[in-house]
This record gives structure tokens, C-alpha cells and sequence, in this order.
């Protein structure tokens, strides 16, 4: 499987594939400057937390190879490679491995003592993150099939799949490895509004891999619940607190409280690097506002009447008590026992 972002050495740049095409057009774009990259994370080219993790390592490399040709002495590199992080760090509030892969180039720089080391230490770093996540994803994969029943239905939210990371997917990789196992699965995918991630970007990944996918309006998942349609519900997860409560694109809370009500299964997959313990529960977790006109402005039209207010948060937040279980590398958790993998 091919890297949905990967650093080119011999070029020095960061290839992604640009994410807002989707479907109409696969096209894989260069990000060549610390600012460019900060616009393709905020402006969702690159999405999925997994991904924007390894932009944010990618922007650092950037920033440093702007600084090494500007030829400012080390003290100055160095001070100003920092301030790049925390620019860098500011792109997308929510998604904790964005923090945490900057975090990871920032050791770097503090370890190093030169401008050439640290720029040739950033990029190997950069690239052994890459490597990380298609592993880390297989795991979760592995670990997530063995809770599929055979002939499961899974419904899934957003897209926690190989386009939202580098290559194989949380939530979709345990599809894909149930799969494996199971040709019968199938898979529900919410369209996601206002973004749309499930319609454009979940069935696109699903039915190139020929896996039985219908789609869903983000209101419909109560009717199939009751129905008995649902075997069990898988997302990913932007931020994890120390408690278990999960942040994830706007929408997954509705899933999981009609889950619980019908009794069907909820998980979480996501890496380690999401699982934030430095907060207590999750309404620590900061809420990325986004712009009205992702809710008004469908293909270019507005679909609502002028001077109606709207308020866009990207992501909510589901309590431990509706999570089933939190499927990492390390194996399924229960929500309130996440310190157990640290």
C-alpha cells in the first residue's frame, strides 16, 4: 500500500495526496514551505490525526531546511526552529498527534548540536514516524478483528482510514484485517457532515478494496440500530483523555449514545500517540471551531437563508461510560484503564 504522505529525500519535500479532490480526483501534491504546510493541516488537505501527525513532523523539516539556507548562525537556527514547532503546533487544536509528532522532532533539535545534524536527524526521524504508523495501524488491525463477529455489519464516522494516516488505517484497518478473515463483512460509512469525510473519502477507500460498503445520512443510525442492521460501531479518535473520553469528529457522541441504548458495541481505534495523559477527562479537550461556510456552502452554493447563524465545532467529545473498548497497538483497553499501556 502506498503512502497516503511520505517525505522525499532526494527532493525535500513532503508529498501528500491532496484529500479536498476527493473523489473526483486522486493527486498527489509537494508541500515545500513551513508555510504551505501549515495552510494544507488547516485547510484539510492533509486530515485524519495519524496524518496531520506526520505533516507536522514534515513542516519541522521544512522550517529547518528554510532556516540552513538562510544561513543564520546556530543560536538563531535553533530559537527560531522552536518558535516553527509551536507555529506548526497551532494549525489544528484538537488532534493530539500533531502535538505529539512535533514533540518528537523537538527532542531532536534539543539533543543535536549543529545546524547539518539537526537537519539530517529531523528528516530521519520524520521518516522512521512514517514507518511507525503503518505498523502501529497493522496492530491496532490485528487486535480489532479479533472483536468482529463473523458476518459483521460495522458502522463507522468520518474517515479513520489509510487516507487519514500513512498507510493501512485505525478504524478501517480493523475492517480491512477483519476482511482478511472474512469476506462477508460489510461496512455502514456516515456521509460526516459538513466536510463529508464518510461519503467522499470511507466509501472511496472501501469499495476500491471491494469491501460491501452503503452509505448513511449522519441521522439514520438509530432506525438501523433498532432494526438489528448494526453489529457493532468502530471509529477513530483525535485526543484520548487519561479517563477515556474520546474526541472525534462531530457526530460520533450521537453514535455512541444510541449504541449504548441499543446495546451494540462501541470502540475506539486509535495509536497510542493519541492518548493523551497529561489531561484529566475530556472537557480538557480543546473544540476546533470551524468556518460557517463549511455548514451553508455545499458545491459552491449556499442551501440555507442569509443572516441564519450557525455554529460549525469539528469534533465532540464521547464519555468513557459509552466506550466499550479502545483498540491501540498494545490491545483493546477498557476506557478506564489506559495508564496501563504507559
Amino acid at each position: 500500500m502506498e503512502k497516503t504522505i511520505e517525505w522525499v529525500k532526494g527532493e525535500n519535500v513532503s508529498r501528500m495526496l491532496d484529500q479536498t479532490l476527493l473523489p473526483y480526483e486522486y493527486k498527489k501534491i509537494n508541500i515545500t514551505s513551513t508555510s504551505m504546510m501549515y495552510d494544507a493541516i488547516k485547510t484539510m488537505i492533509v486530515r485524519g490525526a495519524p496524518a496531520i501527525g506526520i505533516a507536522g513532523a514534515h513542516g519541522v523539516n521544512l522550517k529547518a531546511l528554510e532556516l540552513k539556507n538562510s544561513k543564520v548562525d546556530y543560536a538563531t537556527f535553533k530559537a527560531e526552529l522552536l518558535e516553527g514547532c509551536d507555529y506548526l503546533a497551532s494549525s489544528r487544536p484538537t488532534a493530539v498527534n500533531l502535538m505529539w509528532a512535533i514533540d518528537r522532532q523537538r527532542e531532536i533539535i534539543k539533543k543535536e548540536t549543529s545546524v547539518d545534524g539537526t537537519v539530517e536527524a529531523l528528516i530521519e526521524n520524520s521518516i522512521k514516524l512514517e514507518d511507525e504508523d503503518i505498523e502501529i495501524n497493522k496492530k491496532i488491525g490485528y487486535y480489532g478483528a479479533e472483536i468482529v463477529p463473523l458476518g459483521a455489519t460495522i458502522l463507522t464516522h468520518c474517515n479513520a482510514g489509510a487516507l487519514a494516516t500513512v498507510g493501512w488505517g485505525t478504524a478501517l484497518g480493523v475492517v480491512r484485517s477483519a476482511f482478511e478473515k472474512d469476506k462477508t463483512i460489510k461496512v455502514f460509512a456516515d456521509e460526516t457532515r459538513p466536510r463529508g469525510q464518510g461519503a467522499r473519502i470511507t466509501t472511496y477507500e472501501l469499495v476500491r478494496d471491494g469491501i460491501d460498503t452503503t452509505l448513511l445520512t449522519d441521522g439514520m443510525c438509530a432506525y438501523f440500530m433498532s432494526k438489528g442492521m448494526i453489529d457493532v460501531v468502530i471509529t477513530g479518535a483525535d485526543r484520548i483523555a487519561a479517563n477515556g473520553d474520546s474526541a472525534n469528529k462531530i457526530g460520533t457522541c450521537t453514535l455512541a449514545i444510541v449504541a449504548k441504548h441499543y446495546n451494540v458495541p462501541f470502540y475506539i481505534a486509535a495509536p497510542k500517540s493519541t492518548i493523551d495523559m497529561s489531561i484529566k477527562s475530556g472537557a480538557e479537550i480543546p473544540i476546533e471551531l470551524r468556518s460557517e461556510e463549511e455548514v451553508t456552502i455545499v458545491n459552491g452554493k449556499r442551501i440555507c437563508a442569509e443572516g441564519v447563524k450557525v455554529i460549525n465545532p469539528s469534533f465532540d467529545v464521547t464519555p468513557n461510560e459509552l466506550i466499550t473498548g479502545i483498540i491501540t497497538e498494545c490491545g483493546v483497553i477498557a476506557p478506564d484503564n489506559l495508564k496501563s499501556i504507559f
